[in-house]
């Protein structure tokens, strides 16, 4: 385990120098919140290493040894995620194994599918759901870790040939940069949208000024105690509180025995600041405008979903990944440049 500054320059230096690496990380949402990096494994041909975040080092070096790399991830879409957002780090290339299987029409795209499948590897994943927070690692966890990085490389050789073999490895290129894209935006929540949790649609417009105020106590109190949200309270359990209040006020709302007393007092403050609220100053329910397709604009979608299967079926993918079915039908209304956010590949394969 990497987690001195020292270490860290060392591995730094043989990353810079090394023909390809390969990398994972681990999170603690599961039992903290927020959620930050608590693992990062990387592969280079001379070993797999784990670097801990969590002890007192800067990482710097490392993702500048990184930008000299396409760097080997499988499903990357979390970890550029967390790497961005914890971090402020891009990568300039990657190489994503699972979209990789997806692009070549395998059906089952895990990694221990793709290892089966193309090394004849199974891995032991008992480790997957561990407190990645917690030190010292046992050493199944540090197991599980480092073999998640360390067959990447000789599984990335045997993907890119395939793809390259059905003249898709340019497909795979487009895909991992809209990955990196997307992984590296951070924007802010909606504050109009995020407090409403499962079961808000049922709710009155005093239900909503309850639910509303429930959520940011959850919140406060997550973060006050580092406990991931859904431990504190479900998100379905705050709408039924929400709603028992909008119909019977404060003495029918019922609370989860488990709540300690500092929770539960939280809970019924939170309730009597939402029904509190004037009405004037309740929220709405937020309804989409949505015109209703013409018989054109439908057989139209028509047009392009048998397009899409006629291809996916010649292709042997997952017509999905050639187009959503939201995004045929917004096509198929002309939406404001829908096409534009099609990858290349993908609008090819559905033009007629």
């Amino acid at each position: 385990m990497i987690q001195s500054a020292a270490d860290l320059a060392e591995l730094a230096a043989r990353i810079q120098g090394a023909p390809w690496v390969s990398v994972d990380t681990e999170a603690d949402s599961l039992h903290a919140y927020p959620e930050k990096l608590c693992l990062l494994q990387i592969a280079i041909p001379d070993g797999a290493y784990l670097v801990d975040p969590l002890a007192d080092v800067h990482l710097e070096p490392i993702w500048e040894a990184f930008d000299r790399h396409e760097l080997i991830f499988h499903a990357a879409d979390y970890d550029l995620h967390l790497l961005s957002k914890g971090h402020n780090f891009r990568p300039s290339a990657i190489f994503d194994t699972m979209w990789a299987a997806r692009l070549c029409g395998d059906e089952k795209f895990g990694l221990n599918d793709v290892l089966t499948k193309y090394l004849g590897l199974t891995l032991e994943k008992g480790a997957q759901k561990a407190d990645w927070g917690r030190r010292p690692l046992t050493l199944r966890m540090v197991e599980y870790a480092l073999n998640d990085v360390r067959y990447l490389f000789e599984l990335r050789g045997k993907l890119a040939a395939r793809l390259t073999e059905l003249g898709r490895i340019d497909w795979h290129r487009q895909t991992c940069g809209r990955l990196i894209d997307e992984g590296s935006r951070n924007e802010p929540p909606d504050t109009e949208t995020v407090w409403r949790t499962k079961g808000h649609d049922l709710l009155d417009e005093a239900g909503l000024a309850v639910l509303r105020e429930l959520w940011h106590w959850r919140e406060k109190d997550a973060l006050r105690t580092g406990r991931p949200p859904f431990f504190i309270l479900k998100h379905e359990t705050l709408s039924a509180i929400a709603a028992a209040a909008s119909q019977g006020g404060l003495k029918a709302v019922k609370l989860p025995h488990f709540l300690t007393p500092t929770r539960r007092d939280g809970v019924l403050e939170a309730v009597s600041r939402g029904l509190d609220v004037p009405e004037a100053e309740r929220p709405r329910h937020i309804r989409v405008r949505s015109r209703r397709m013409s018989r054109q604009e439908l057989d139209d979608a028509d047009v392009l979903k048998v397009r899409r299967d006629k291809k996916a079926a010649e292709l042997g993918i997952d017509p999905t990944i050639i187009a959503a079915r939201g995004t045929l039908f917004s096509l198929a209304r002309r939406d404001s440049d829908e096409w534009g956010l099609l990858l290349p590949w993908q609008r090819d394969l559905l033009k007629d």
